[in-house]
């Protein structure tokens, strides 16, 4: 059997006596207790969100145009020729 990291941070937070009843259903329903219950679906609500930040979704469209860039990328046009000739300025290669 694997060991668990121990457990060392809290978390408090304030509930109305109705959030916390919802709470207590859901993890009672799970047979899990309460912060158990609270812990995981935060863990996996967090997950979510920053998946949603930063993972970039593509339609197939998008998909395909971004593989065309790549793979037949445009000629650089003079403001990429300027940029990159200031970079070699500031940059010593």
């Amino acid at each position: 059997m694997a060991t668990r990291p121990p457990r060392r941070e809290r978390l408090e937070a304030r509930l109305s006596l109705d959030q916390k009843a919802l709470l207590e259903r859901a993890a009672a329903l799970e047979g899990r207790s309460l912060t158990d219950f609270v812990v995981a679906s935060a863990q996996a609500a967090a997950m979510e969100t920053i998946q949603r930040y930063e993972v970039i979704t593509l339609t197939a469209r998008d998909s395909l145009a971004f593989a065309e860039a790549i793979i037949h990328p445009p000629a650089p046009n003079e403001r990429l020729r300027a940029a990159a000739h200031r970079h070699r300025q500031l940059i010593a290669e």
